[in-house]
């Protein structure tokens, strides 16, 4: 449908900043093809292509966090055991099932380990801050992505062997909330909600499209174990973070 409407809006756009948005979001729906082809493969890999996917994501995302940060040669060999050590251990902890140090390993370990290991390598200078950025790095990057491919590993009485769907609502809900404001915004934005964090995003935008993810996400809920309410609460829980 929305590769329908791309092609139909492209034909009837004749002003040039009419065209640059509807290139843009032409852009974002062949994203979602790519997207919805890795994620069917690691689907029906089963659970270990989901943790190789989530796990190859983290360790990008946790690459492009770094080179935000202002780290120093001492950190190198810190750097190290945070994208080769932690990130991958953190993804094999869901494969065996080991769900309580799952929760502690970066949280407390590798907090405690980075700390020490930058102090060991001997250059002291913005110690704090070089620490506590590689830090929340891993938790950024590493432990809260993790929990989505984690959702595989949920007990949830009565619904086993289904957990799958738990992770395709969660992607779907954030991915369809994410396009449809940004959609909602091009068609009705008028007042900015942020302007010095994103100058692009509307209050129009934000309502209109935490609303319509609410909905679709309510009519999917017979996919999960929740009722209709509850797959509401959990669809506007996702889309508002």
């Amino acid at each position: 449908i929305a590769s329908t409407l791309g092609a139909v809006l492209r034909r009837r756009t004749t002003s040039d900043a009419g065209r640059a948005t509807v290139d843009n979001l032409v852009a974002r729906i062949r994203a979602w093809w790519v997207m919805c082809a890795i994620f069917a493969v690691t689907l029906a890999v089963g659970q270990t292509g989901s943790l190789v996917l989530f796990g190859l994501l983290s360790f990008l995302a946790l690459r492009e966090f770094v080179t935000l940060t202002r780290t120093r040669r001492a950190d190198h060999r810190t750097l190290f055991w945070a994208f080769f050590v932690f990130t991958p251990l953190q993804y094999w902890l869901i494969g065996v099932h080991w769900y309580g140090l799952f929760a502690i390993l970066i949280p407390v370990y590798a907090l405690l380990f980075i700390a020490s290991r930058v102090a060991v390598a001997g250059d002291t200078e913005r110690f704090l801050e070089r620490a506590a950025e590689i830090h929340f790095g891993l938790m950024l990057c590493v432990f809260c992505v993790s929990h989505a491919p984690a959702l595989l590993i949920l007990d949830v009485p009565g619904y086993e062997g289904r957990n799958a769907n738990l992770l395709m609502f969660l992607v779907l809900v954030a991915q369809l909330s994410d396009v449809l404001q940004y959609v909602w915004g091009k068609l009705a934005g008028r007042r900015r909600i942020a302007p010095t964090v994103s100058p692009n995003k509307t209050v129009e935008g934000f309502a209109g499209g935490v609303t319509t993810a609410v909905l679709i996400g309510t009519g999917l809920w017979w996919v999960t174990p929740f009722t209709p309410l509850q797959a509401a609460g959990m669809s506007a829980a996702i889309a508002l973070m």
